[in-house]
């Protein structure tokens, strides 16, 4: 599956850096994570819980942050484990431009799926991952907001 998308958050390209390198922040915004904890530098441990069509999955996700570049952009990849649901893996290179004072926040999402995730579809499991995007930076949006005020 690929996703290629773009947001503008109307903040700061350095607050929107910010907000992206913040475990607390991410786990807020995305939806259905239980825990978003560092395991070493640039390394993470995240639990999220979800559930596609008829299969509920609880999550255990290693995640990683690569080709850095402040305040510019960064790969952030990750594999997952969700019991009898399956695998999933994927990565996204997210770059962040100035753009009229507030930030364009591209990305391009390449991910697989395995197990009983896969059965059920290539056109609901996109659905869902749309979805699961749109409401990210929606959640991610309010919270760096609110974190401005």
């Amino acid at each position: 599956m690929e996703m290629i998308s773009e947001q503008l958050i109307d903040m700061s390209r350095d607050t929107v850096w910010a907000a992206l390198n913040d475990t607390t922040i991410l786990q807020q915004a995305m939806p259905g994570c239980e825990s978003f904890d560092a395991t070493g530098e640039n390394t993470f441990e995240a639990r999220l819980v979800t559930k596609i069509g008829p299969v509920k999955a609880k999550f255990k996700f290693d995640v990683e942050l690569s080709d850095q570049d402040p305040p510019n952009g960064y790969t952030i990849s990750g594999a997952g484990q969700g019991g009898a649901a399956g695998f999933a893996k994927g990565s996204a290179s997210v770059s962040l431009t100035e753009q009229d004072g507030a930030t364009l926040l591209a990305y391009n999402v390449q991910a697989n799926v395995g197990g009983k995730l896969a059965q059920l579809g290539a056109r609901l499991i996109d659905g869902v991952a749309k979805k699961m995007a749109d409401e990210f930076f929606e959640n991610f949006k309010e919270i760096v907001a609110a974190g401005e005020d």
